[in-house]
């Protein structure tokens, strides 16, 4: 199957919309062809700024899938039936889009009533307002709980994952076994997503942890960061298209999101889909973080 990268929008607050504009240009120039939002990103301006991209070039639209996110409040979760059909309102507008190609819900809501969250998925559907639906960050019992109660099926789960915080892929590893790795993170979460035809996003691709940033040339992380510089020149890439190809030779298909707005940086790191590793490689860098196979 087709590699895939998309282009998260998180950080577009940051640019100008000319600015924008260009990396957003720059990206389907590189054959990207998802935008992943959130109704939080920029406080709502990243959105705006992309609207306003849709708004200077009309021909746009029909050339990509944009997909955006609901329910995180200040303080609170919140995936009622007013709220999802309120933000998906409010991205619509600020998107200056008659439709979104994908909602994720974002996180969890300990309160959600799924026969809600299935009233208000079937009107955003019928109204052709939304085209598909996802989940965010969920689990295989909530995910379960959308398939008896929610009609539209849940086609995408986007969850954390990259070198460092890969406890999606230690739950196939250390399968019964006493290492800390074992302790169960993700409910087996990749295996149920397969099984399920939902397609895993892979969010935070390049990032080591919130409090530590980017795993790319972080001093807590050398001897991975020395094997990326290996395959690095092996490959002729830059590291961080060693490590988003780390991801996508998974077999589970994963699109991993990337949120660079440095244009020579997507550049590089979108050649991450020409790489192909090795098991010997694959398994070194997931080593090279300090795993021990059992």
């Amino acid at each position: 199957m087709k590699k895939q990268i998309a282009l998260g929008c998180m950080r577009l607050a940051a640019l100008t919309v000319d600015e924008a504009e260009a990396l957003i240009k720059k990206a389907i120039s590189e054959h990207i062809t998802l935008f992943d939002h959130a109704d939080i990103y920029g406080a709502g301006k990243c959105e705006e700024i992309f609207g306003e991209i849709l708004l200077r070039n009309p021909d746009l639209r029909g050339k990509i899938k944009i997909q955006t996110k609901c329910g995180i409040r200040k303080g609170y979760y919140d995936l009622s039936k007013a709220h999802i059909i309120t933000q998906v309102e409010r991205s619509l507008k600020a998107l200056k889009t008659d439709y979104i190609d994908i909602l994720l819900l974002h996180r969890p809501d300990v309160l959600m009533d799924y026969q809600e969250i299935d009233a208000a998925f079937a009107e955003l559907y019928h109204s052709g307002k939304v085209r598909e639906f996802g989940v965010s960050n969920m689990n295989p019992y909530q995910i379960e709980l959308f398939r008896k109660y929610v009609n539209q099926p849940i086609k995408y789960n986007q969850l954390q994952l990259s070198l460092v915080h890969c406890h999606l892929i230690n739950q196939g590893v250390f399968v019964n076994m006493s290492e800390s790795e074992a302790i169960d993170h993700s409910s087996g979460l990749i295996e149920y997503c397969r099984l399920h035809d939902i397609s895993i996003q892979s969010w935070s691709s390049l990032m080591a942890s919130w409090s530590e940033g980017s795993l790319i040339d972080h001093p807590h992380y050398q001897q991975l960061n020395d094997l990326l510089s290996i395959l690095a020149t092996k490959y002729n890439v830059s590291k961080n298209a060693i490590a988003i190809a780390w991801i996508l030779r998974h077999p589970a298909n994963i699109t991993a999101i990337v949120g660079t707005t440095n244009l020579d940086h997507l550049h590089e790191i979108v050649k991450a889909r020409d790489i192909e590793l090795t098991r010997e490689e694959w398994y070194s860098l997931y080593l090279s973080v300090g795993h021990k196979l059992p």
